[in-house]
């Protein structure tokens, strides 16, 4: 199985992207690499990192989708461009099983939608990330920012695709949460009182409403929510940690005795920032479409984009696409 990569996405394209690419494929023997972007560059970069594979191939695409392009536009102008021939490689190979990319997050979205269409029946496609949790299960947050406005079957397609999801990575009944403004059944507005009642209804084991001071608690596997809400509490949830970190390091700078006092905790915090680096758990799947996408940080390096690829591979064969269309059937035959 062939996983198609944006070699020119991200703020630490293509080198940072190839080395990841070298990193994922030195694990899996299995694994075969498609890296699209700038033919020259990209064998430039091999030769200087000294490696070879028969697993390896290159696609030529000299353009590039920037920050600055008004996605649709891009997706359907810029045709040489590295997402836009990662996808119609993705979409014309039936043996090319995923795509990841760390580029323009609307140009990625929007090419997952036009490219590769959504699954039957799905109304929407949602882009859903693991988000590190106390107990270290992790929980799957979506949607993070695809679907600012959602009707209530948004929200129980979500679920489902959530559930399959986890399953898929080895949870075998995923406990779903609705994200809401209190715990109690009749809290929240009219979409998600709805929403409720057929989270409530469907066969999904679904836990209720959850807060969302408690996404992080580990309470659930899969925390449902309209993409604006969702944009919110990743966010919310990143900047107090990137201001928590930053005070416990100037606290730390602060005075001699704290600087002592530092020596002694220093493997403990160490561990405490790894186990909430969101960036460890590699990139977020964009659920609902035709193949597997995962779409990484811009600031991904190359940990990240293996990780992300082996993500996309262990996906794949897991048969997440073809698990959540069964999934999504029964729902629709009720």
């Amino acid at each position: 199985m062939k996983v198609v990569v944006d070699a020119f996405g991200g703020d630490y394209a293509p080198r940072e992207i190839v080395l990841g690419a070298i990193k994922a494929l030195q694990t899996n023997e299995k694994l075969e690499v498609v890296l699209v972007g700038d033919k020259d560059r990209i064998s430039e970069l091999l030769q200087e990192l000294v490696f070879v594979s028969d697993r390896l191939e290159i696609v030529h695409a000299p353009d590039i989708v920037t920050m600055d392009d008004v996605p649709t536009v891009a997706i359907r102008t810029k045709k040489t461009s590295s997402i836009v021939v990662a996808y119609d490689y993705l979409k014309n190979n039936d043996d090319a099983v995923a795509l990841v990319s760390a580029g323009s997050t609307g140009a990625t979205l929007t090419g997952a939608v036009l490219k590769l269409g959504r699954i039957q029946n799905i109304s929407r496609p949602a882009l859903a990330p693991i988000l590190p949790t106390i107990n270290d299960r992790g929980v799957m947050l979506l949607d993070c920012g695809a679907n600012a406005d959602c009707k209530p079957e948004n929200l129980l397609h979500f679920a489902i695709m959530g559930n399959e999801y986890m399953k898929a990575t080895g949870v075998s009944k995923p406990r779903i949460g609705l994200l809401n403004i209190g715990t109690e059944e009749e809290k929240g507005d009219e979409v998600h009182k709805e929403a409720y009642q057929l989270l409530k209804n469907s066969k999904l084991n679904f836990i209720g409403n959850i807060e969302s001071r408690d996404v992080l608690r580990g309470n659930c596997d899969v925390v449902v929510c309209d993409g604006f809400s969702g944009n919110i509490c990743l966010k919310t949830i990143e900047g107090t940690a990137e201001i928590l970190f930053s005070e416990i390091k100037d606290t730390i700078k602060s005075s001699l005795r704290a600087k002592i006092g530092a020596l002694f905790f220093k493997k403990g915090l160490v561990g405490i920032k790894n186990k909430y680096d969101y960036n460890k758990v590699g990139g977020a799947p964009m659920l609902g479409v035709g193949k597997i996408v995962i779409k990484c940080h811009g600031n991904s390096k190359a940990e990240v984009i293996a990780k992300s690829i082996q993500q996309a591979y262990g996906l794949a064969e897991n048969k997440l696409v073809e698990k959540t269309k069964k999934a999504v059937e029964k729902i629709e035959k009720k």
